[in-house]
């Protein structure tokens, strides 16, 4: 008896096949515009630094130069992180550039928790001067804390905005000062972290098109392992032979 061919299981590895394809060539395009996405940012990081108005153009990872009425003195809300292996927080104040029309969040630097003292408050207007580079901020996770009055455990950046009073015209994007808002007060640390990529995708192309073959080899397997001729009969059941009475 001839084994009949499995379209069945032919239909379901090619509809596999197909699939795991498809995620490999994904995977490719999303390497190819991660790429594209980590030239940008390099290249808009080398432009020289520029007043908000045009670095807000260049968008993410720009450098910019404005000057904060006020900056030094301006109220701040604090977010616990760690930094370079120490724990304590950031302050975040909000900078109103001259003639910007909108508020933009400025993380003015990292304090070391074993530090108490916090640069003064008041109503000054004096202008500051800071550098610093624009960053599209991270949205808290699922996990993340509630705010503990001004002390906040993740970056939450509408919510910091409201705490200081410019939730209705706050930046989407918000600047990490490079250079000091309180250059008196050494304990203040201005940075930008540095930005992360994530750049994984070939490797996750490769694993997808390796499922691929293997499906493949494990098909042809399969299939060269069904019987494919005609079963040879028993010798009682051979044509012309009849059983001795």
């Amino acid at each position: 008896m001839r084994a009949r061919f499995p379209w069945v299981l032919t239909i379901v590895c090619a509809m596999a096949f197909a699939l795991l394809c498809g995620l490999g060539v994904w995977q490719v395009q999303r390497m190819q515009w991660k790429n594209g996405l980590i030239a940008r940012a390099e290249a808009v990081a080398s432009l020289p630094a520029s007043g908000p108005e045009t670095a807000f153009l260049h968008g993410e990872f720009a450098r910019v130069v404005m000057d904060c009425p006020g900056l030094a003195a301006a109220p701040y809300v604090e977010l616990q992180t760690i930094h370079e292996g120490q724990s304590g927080v950031r302050l975040i104040s909000a900078c109103r550039p001259a003639s910007f029309d909108s508020a933009i969040l400025v993380d003015r630097g990292f304090v070391s928790e074993g530090l108490s003292a916090r640069p003064p408050v008041s109503a000054s207007t004096a202008p500051t001067r800071i550098e610093g580079q624009l960053r599209q901020p991270s949205p808290p996770g699922p996990m993340a804390l509630p705010p503990e009055g001004n002390r906040f455990f993740a970056r939450d950046h509408m919510a910091m905005a409201e705490a200081l009073g410019v939730r209705s015209d706050v930046m989407a994007l918000m600047v990490y000062a490079t250079t000091s808002s309180n250059p008196e007060w050494q304990a203040l640390q201005p940075s930008a972290p540095p930005a992360a990529f994530s750049n994984n995708h070939l490797g996750y192309a490769l694993t997808w098109f390796g499922l691929a073959l293997a499906l493949g080899g494990f098909y042809i397997a399969l299939l060269r392992r069904k019987p494919s001729l005609k079963q040879p009969r028993s010798a009682s059941e051979a044509p012309g032979k009849k059983e001795k009475p």
